[in-house]
């Protein structure tokens, strides 16, 4: 649903919203290779659907898929994320333990139920992947890369400051972390959105921990594809935001499955079927290196940092009419 906060104007005009994005892009991603030790690499806008490298997200988004006359070969498939192909390319391209990738990730999720303020059928994201050790594959090495992201996010956020002193934006690089079981426990009340609202009001930067697992309810507090991250060792980072006076996901991001956990994981999700598929079967082999990885969103960083209603702001996008509409009499303008 659209929220239109109270009073709310922007505060660049378009030329200086341009200017503003790409200082932004070009400034976050130099803080995040610095603080994971990441090199830029070059990503695919599709694969093969028969490689299995495609996301498959909560396991019922349909992918936008096409066939190539000239290659002899079956469907294609618009990716959804890089989630699984960063991992083979790391192998591929000879990245060694404690280095790592990120790209450039545009994807079309058609599916997206919902259009409003965060959520557009064009997600463009910095995928990052990095080589661990079997021995990092534990709590501490996960927030200790959360940390180091945050304080990536809080140092673009500095500089934007420093560059446009109109943009009053202010983040806190103190997380919070918390598992969504005790979460749940919390706010057993509540729907696992709100829970995530009323503990940013007073916990403004948050990483929400243990995202896929059944909770003592019976539910999961959201879906997680069960062939990338560790139930047990993945998550969410969350800021508060001011202009929306709600929670914020920033990231999902997580250590990776290793064979173990991909086997129990497939059967715990009912994918047993995907067992078969190359990039399962040279994981289950124990063929691919250990890493953690994620997203984080382009355009939701710059939404955030700049101080925007609506994503539609820092990104070209389709809406519906009375979205388009009901921003434009608000004074909301959508690129």
């Amino acid at each position: 649903m659209l929220t239109i906060p109270e009073g709310y104007k922007t505060v660049l005009d378009v030329y200086d919203t341009q200017r503003c994005i790409e200082f932004i892009k070009s400034r976050f991603q130099k803080n995040l290779g610095a603080a994971l030790n990441l090199k830029r690499v070059s990503a695919p806008l599709f694969v093969r659907a028969d490689t299995g490298l495609n996301d498959n997200l909560n396991g019922v988004e349909r992918p936008v898929s096409f066939e190539v006359p000239a290659t002899g070969t079956g469907e294609y498939q618009i990716v959804q994320s890089l989630a699984k192909w960063k991992r083979w390319a790391l192998r591929e391209y000879d990245f060694r333990e404690g280095n790592g990738l990120y790209t450039d990730m545009n994807a079309i999720r058609r599916d997206e139920p919902v259009l409003d303020n965060l959520h557009s059928v064009y997600v463009d994201q910095w995928d990052w992947e990095k080589v661990i050790s079997p021995a990092d594959r534990n709590m501490d090495y996960l927030q200790d890369t959360v940390e180091r992201i945050v304080s990536a996010i809080v140092m673009t956020s500095e500089e934007v400051h420093w560059e446009f002193p109109q943009i009053k934006t202010v983040l806190t690089k103190k997380v919070a972390f918390i598992t969504t079981q005790a979460l749940e426990d919390m706010y057993p009340d509540l729907t696992p959105a709100e829970r995530e609202n009323e503990y940013t009001r007073n916990h403004e930067t948050v990483f929400l921990m243990k995202i896929g697992k059944k909770l003592h309810s019976g539910t999961v507090h959201d879906g997680r594809a069960p062939d990338y991250d560790d139930w047990e060792l993945n998550g969410d980072i969350l800021m508060r935001n001011h202009v929306l006076d709600r929670a914020f996901e920033v990231s999902s991001m997580g250590i990776r499955v290793d064979p173990e956990t991909l086997d129990r994981q497939l059967t715990i999700a009912g994918c047993d079927d995907r067992r078969e598929l190359p990039f399962h079967k040279a994981l289950l082999a124990g063929e691919l290196p250990q890493t953690i990885g994620g997203g984080i969103g382009q355009s939701r960083l710059c939404m955030l940092l700049m101080g925007c209603a609506h994503i539609g702001e820092v990104q070209s996008g389709v809406w519906d009419d009375v979205t388009r509409a009901a921003c434009r009499a608000a004074g909301i303008r959508l690129l």
